[in-house]
């Protein structure tokens, strides 16, 4: 989406931080332990997937851009990885997800109870290791984060079937899902450096969060099951409402409205019923709307990271953006 930007990979923008990373893996290790057997066979089966750390990254680059890394932002990255496995532990129970990263998600490696409690776990272990912090600016920081995931997350549930679920519908649940953690990620980081960057660095982050739902959300028209590791359309498959389909509806005629109707009524939808609603949504610019808003905010969090401080770290926030918006799954 950003032709005027070089492919960029995400070991290129965590290498100013990325000892502080292995830290973060670290402290992830030592924090999810626990004298339950179970715990910690479902905490070892997470640790072996290991996720893309994006969240540290930004809390970390943020630091950096601003202040220095101390091993309270390390903890602190390792505070919100632990939110955000939460919620996709939540997100693949009541999607009912087999596949993560091309991975077994724990609810199919283990059970959906399973995977409820162990996200319960997570959160809780999350905010004790901000309690012993003993810092306020962090806890009020997460409290607030930890709210607006759990609103995302009831929003998620109502977009599901809602072919009248509105465009700003989609935007209050992309914030509130999405872009609230990364932008209190590098809100976190911040803190390291003083109050004047808090405003800036949360802005940038509410954006590239928003920017980085789009894209994702985009991939379910757009790439092929082995760049994603989960099926092609697999939104449409849950019947997930999302910015794609919502722009092309109001573009539809009778017949290809009906055709929209009848997968969203359908309890299993085959792929000839999938790919037939995907080809609609690119013919009626949904894709092509989708992308635009993306860009728009992209804009906006470029806007906000002018305002930082010039260096390695910001280089490597701006190079962010583009992994966001160009990455493929």
């Amino acid at each position: 989406m950003r032709s005027d930007v070089a492919h960029v990979t995400l070991a290129e923008i965590q290498d100013p931080v990325h000892r502080e990373l292995d830290a973060v893996f670290d402290e992830l290790g030592r924090v999810v332990k626990a004298d339950v057997p179970l715990i910690n066979d479902v905490s070892q089966h997470l640790l072996r997937i290991k996720g893309k750390m994006f969240r540290p990254t930004l809390l970390l680059l943020s630091a950096q851009a601003v202040g220095d890394v101390t091993s309270k932002e390390v903890t602190l990255g390792a505070v919100v990885e632990l939110i955000h496995i939460a919620t996709l532990l939540h997100d693949d129970s009541v999607d009912h997800s087999a596949l993560r990263r091309g991975q077994p998600t724990v609810n199919a490696e283990f059970s959906h109870e399973v995977a409820v409690i162990m996200g319960d776990y997570l959160f809780s272990r999350a905010i004790e290791q901000l309690v012993k912090l003993k810092a306020q600016e962090p806890l009020e920081i997460m409290s607030r984060v930890t709210n607006e995931l759990t609103i995302g997350e009831m929003r998620e549930v109502m977009s599901y079937d809602g072919l009248d679920f509105s465009e700003k519908d989609y935007e209050s649940l992309i914030l509130a899902k999405t872009a609230s953690l990364m932008a209190g990620a590098c809100e976190l980081g911040a803190l390291a450096g003083g109050e004047e960057w808090r405003e800036p660095l949360r802005r940038f982050g509410t954006s590239l969060g928003a920017a980085f739902q789009i894209a994702d959300d985009l991939l379910d028209y757009t790439a092929t099951e082995q760049a994603t590791g989960k099926p092609v359309g697999q939104d449409l498959r849950e019947h997930k409402v999302t910015l794609p389909l919502i722009a092309a509806i109001p573009r539809m005629n009778a017949d290809e409205r009906r055709i929209v109707e009848a997968l969203m009524a359908d309890a299993s939808p085959h792929d000839a019923e999938i790919s037939a609603v995907i080809r609609i949504v690119d013919a009626r610019g949904g894709i092509a709307a989708a992308r635009e808003q993306a860009m728009k905010l992209v804009r906006r969090a470029e806007e906000e990271l002018d305002k930082i401080p010039s260096g390695v770290a910001r280089d490597a926030l701006n190079a962010s953006i583009t992994y966001c918006v160009e990455r493929s799954r």
